[in-house]
């Protein structure tokens, strides 16, 4: 057992700090508390109650709440005033395609009025000096596979969305663009907020649960013994490990709490974080790349009919690279093999190794020379152990 030395991570940035994230008992957002108390920051969340079921949030070791709902202003208000961060990592969202044509309302509800709710928040809390939104990959106007070109998507692409969640992403692109340019910039005597937004490619990794998503679904199959239903084999998507955007989350809010003037421009504001070129690969490929890690599984075709989903999806990351100083670490092979591992172990001990993958994902950062992997400010943080 050996405690994970992160703290120097980002230049020291999130050391003692206070963070909010919201969303922080779900898939993402208990990735990135423990990632950030491992930095050695003041973590709290703003969140629904965690689905019944397994839950990454709870084999962490997570908070029992109180449960916040974005959709009640009060609630909200009230959280951030009490604990008044300098940093917001807003995760919280109805995050799935299916369930929005299932519930369009509560998807809006959620995925906008809940963002104006905690934007406002934040305008009347004189503590905060940063926000990061993470939106979407699926913000994009993606009217045919052409429409991102041969090298994907770029953030001065045009926003739009089928579908009420890739819609409703997009109005929170818009809604953040508004309150930063009309509210954010200057607040009454406070110093203002700088605010930018991340648009993520697909993530997989330990943890994740959802309904109707690939990963979860192989998983559940893989572990019942029956086939897995595949609705469109073909369709192509940036897949990368969780905490691939993470890291890119967390260097872009540093540059905000150290440069918040480079986030005053739409130009500047938004960021694509998505895997390297072999990430963008088709839904069967990377269920047959899961599967060498799990003989067990099996897969069937699903013909239908199924609701509108995008047929091809890339995303082009320069942005971040060139910006940020942030790439991807892990290929496909490695990000498949640290998915599967963590499964299987959870589905044959109980236990959870995300802190094991955290410390490999860190190493391998180091290695590869990435500038926000580097320790600057030794400290060792108590708390988060790997796995023996």
């Amino acid at each position: 057992m050996e405690d994970l030395d992160l703290s120097g991570l980002f230049g020291g940035a999130y050391a003692h700090r206070r963070v909010l994230v919201t969303g922080h008992s779900g898939f993402k957002g208990s990735w990135l508390a423990m990632w950030l108390r491992a930095l050695g920051a003041r973590v709290a969340g703003l969140s629904l109650a965690p689905a019944a079921g397994p839950a990454h949030h709870a084999l962490l070791g997570g908070d029992d709440g109180p449960w916040t709902d974005l959709r009640d202003a009060r609630a909200v208000d009230d959280a951030v005033r009490a604990f008044a961060p300098e940093i917001v990592f807003h995760l919280a969202a109805q995050p799935l395609v299916r369930a929005s044509y299932r519930a369009p309302l509560d998807t809006f509800a959620t995925n906008v009025t809940g963002l104006i709710h905690l934007l406002e928040s934040v305008r009347r809390c004189g503590a905060v000096r940063a926000v990061v939104n993470a939106t979407t990959d699926k913000c994009y106007r993606n009217d045919a596979p052409a429409a991102a070109g041969s090298s994907g998507f770029a953030e001065g692409d045009p926003l739009g969305g089928h579908d009420p969640y890739s819609a409703s992403k997009a109005c929170a692109e818009i809604v953040s663009a508004c309150w930063r340019a009309s509210f954010l910039g200057t607040r009454d005597g406070a110093p203002p907020v700088a605010l930018a937004t991340a648009r993520a490619g697909n993530v997989i990794g330990g943890g994740d649960w959802s309904e109707d998503r690939l990963v979860p679904d192989l998983v559940r199959a893989a572990i019942a013994g029956t086939p897995c239903r595949l609705r469109n084999p073909t369709s192509v998507r940036p897949w990368q490990h969780v905490l691939e955007p993470l890291a890119g989350y967390l260097q872009l809010g540093r540059m905000l709490l150290e440069s918040p003037a480079r986030s005053q421009t739409d130009v500047q504001a938004a960021f694509n974080f998505g895997p390297a070129p072999d990430g963008h690969a088709s839904v069967g490929e990377l269920v047959q790349g899961f599967a060498a890690h799990w003989p067990a599984l099996r897969v069937e075709m699903d013909a239908g009919p199924h609701p509108h989903e995008a047929a091809v999806l890339r995303l082009d990351c320069s942005r971040a690279r060139e910006a940020l100083g942030w790439r991807p670490v892990w290929d496909t092979a490695t990000t498949l093999a640290r998915t599967a591992r963590w499964y299987r172990r959870w589905h044959e001990t109980g236990t959870a190794d995300s802190a094991g993958d955290l410390r490999a994902y860190v190493a391998d950062a180091r290695a590869a020379g990435l500038t926000w992997a580097a320790t600057d400010v030794p400290h060792r943080v108590d708390g988060l152990r790997t796995a023996a």
